[in-house]
């Protein structure tokens, strides 16, 4: 072959593999727009323009219509709006369209289903119809294979064409914790339909996947319970109410997107609402919080709510609260006092009692239980085997709640309580749940996070631009492999920028990154660098 032959074979070999891009640097990569970022990707330099007749080819029965329904919200979130031209610019290649297939027609949303999927984004080949090939063991990890293809999408304003940059692509992705929650309260202030749904629809394009449902608290009681129909008395106005049915629209919503909804009942305490309704609930009419537990009916009530939420809520999952208890109602007020001595038990000892009881009733339902961190806290070892420790308040909870055996979500205030609006998204996104736990089998018990989004100071008018980005950031620590994640969020600022741009053109309310949550901008300027 001689000298220039080998030289010229090498340099075509070197080429194609600087094409070829093989990512092994992490979440900081700045080649990447895609969050939050997956498992394994390779890319190229190649561009394909989408066909207008760019559809769906179903590998598998989609009976349920889920796989549908998806592909259709992925092409509006690809248009944007944006009104395009026929005319396909010449010597473009055009991407026909998306094959899916599916290995389990299994549509059933188990907590800890398989997630993972694989998407391929091939270069043209001269004369051949160009396909992109998505492939997922369930339904659900084929909705974030979408979602990962959605961000791939760009508008092209000269040619006015949408275009998949960067092919050929070959992604290899699913998460790395099984739950990715995010709260709602709709107890401080009441959020309407509309709005829930948007947050849900807000939630997808992060890849979370569990909506944690505060729904009754202190101030109001907005839902409706059939066993107890007085119980919504205690809401704000009937205006500001739920039925059981739109309940239900909620959780179907959710479920066809890949989120649960995990419903809580706070109990004993964040209860006075419950005695709007029934004031026989309240340790007197002076001293109406936390819930009476010397009566009967106060048990009756609970295993009435959770009877009607397995109708309904179907999550393996249901949070009873128990934080926050001030059991000084209990000791002073006759009734309750009286009972105390009776069966020999002080404040502490009948928050134990209370709590056990509610989760006996619990089991006997089918749930297993999510108890706020202070039940483990005051008598941890009482516990169900199958209490979920909810860490919030400080550090090392965690570390002790798996050291026990029992599993535990993570969602330590100073970092990723979106109500505490001096917190930085790069808070959010360095705190790792999973800190100073190196047991494997221990590890193991930490089932993920959650973002809170309580509702002291949010309503509708709100909601969305506290939310995002910052939950965007844990989205990505509770999604990418620890490996992939950035040591320094300076690496990923401009990544996560383009992702609270997308959001805004999705029609999501997200804040700037710069400064605190919840803040405007701070001067006229690009959506990319505020």
């Amino acid at each position: 072959m001689g000298f220039w032959g080998t030289s010229l074979k090498l340099l075509c070999f070197i080429v194609v593999q600087l094409q070829l891009v093989v990512i092994g640097l992490g979440a900081g990569d700045d080649k990447l727009k895609i969050w939050p970022m997956p498992q394994s990707v390779t890319f190229g330099n190649g561009i394909l323009v989408i066909s207008k007749d760019f559809h769906l080819n179903k590998q598998n029965n989609d009976a349920s219509g889920i796989l549908e329904d998806g592909f259709s919200r992925l092409l509006l979130d690809i248009k944007a709006d944006h009104v395009g031209d026929d005319k396909v610019p010449k010597n473009s290649s055009l991407l026909q369209g998306l094959n899916v297939n599916v290995l389990s027609n299994n549509v059933e949303l188990k907590y800890g289903i398989d997630e993972s999927y694989k998407l391929s984004i091939p270069e043209s080949e001269m004369g051949k119809p160009v396909f992109a090939y998505l492939e997922a063991k369930k339904v659900y990890g084929a909705l974030h294979g979408f979602q990962t293809f959605g961000q791939l999408c760009q508008f092209n304003f000269k040619t006015r064409v949408i275009e998949v940059d960067q092919v050929p692509w070959t992604i290899v992705d699913r998460p790395r914790f099984s739950y990715r929650g995010l709260l709602i309260d709709t107890a401080r202030h009441y959020l309407p339909l509309p709005v829930i749904k948007k947050v849900i629809d807000s939630m997808t394009y992060a890849k979370l996947n569990v909506l944690h449902w505060h729904i009754v608290d202190t101030q109001s009681f907005p839902l409706e319970i059939p066993s107890y129909p007085k119980l919504w008395e205690g809401s704000y106005s009937v205006e500001e109410r739920y039925t059981m049915t739109d309940a239900a629209e909620i959780v179907s919503y959710a479920e066809r997107r890949g989120i649960n909804v995990l419903a809580e009942i706070d109990v004993p305490g964040h209860a006075l609402s419950w005695g709007v309704g029934y004031p026989s609930l309240w340790p007197s009419k002076d001293c109406k919080e936390p819930l009476d537990v010397s009566n009967n009916f106060t048990f009756q009530v609970i295993d009435g709510i959770l009877s009607d939420f397995r109708k309904v809520f179907k999550f393996k999952f249901v949070h009873l609260g128990g934080d926050e208890v001030n059991t000084s109602c209990w000791t002073t007020s006759p009734r309750t006092s009286q009972w105390l001595r009776k069966h020999g038990m002080n404040g502490s000892d009948a928050y134990q009692y209370f709590v056990l009881r509610a989760q006996k009733i619990a089991l006997s339902h089918g749930y297993e239980i999510v108890n706020w961190e202070e039940t483990f806290n005051n008598f941890g070892n009482k516990l169900s085997r199958k209490t979920v420790v909810h860490n919030w308040l400080g550090g090392g909870v965690a570390q002790k709640a798996v050291a026990a055996g029992l599993r535990c979500i993570v969602s330590n205030q100073d970092k990723w309580y979106l109500d505490h609006l001096d917190a930085t998204w790069q808070g959010f996104y360095m705190n790792e749940p999973l800190a100073g736990i190196t047991i494997r089998e221990q590890r193991r018990l930490v089932i993920g996070g959650e973002v809170c989004m309580w509702g002291e100071h949010i309503d509708a008018s709100d909601i969305e631009q506290t939310i995002w980005p910052r939950a965007a950031a844990a989205a990505e620590r509770l999604w990418t492999p620890y490996g992939k994640l950035a040591k320094d969020p300076r690496q990923v600022a401009g990544r996560l920028s383009y992702f609270r741009c997308l959001l805004n053109q999705r029609g999501v309310a997200a804040a700037p990154l710069d400064g605190p949550g919840r803040v405007a901008p701070e001067e006229p300027g690009s959506c990319y660098v505020q």
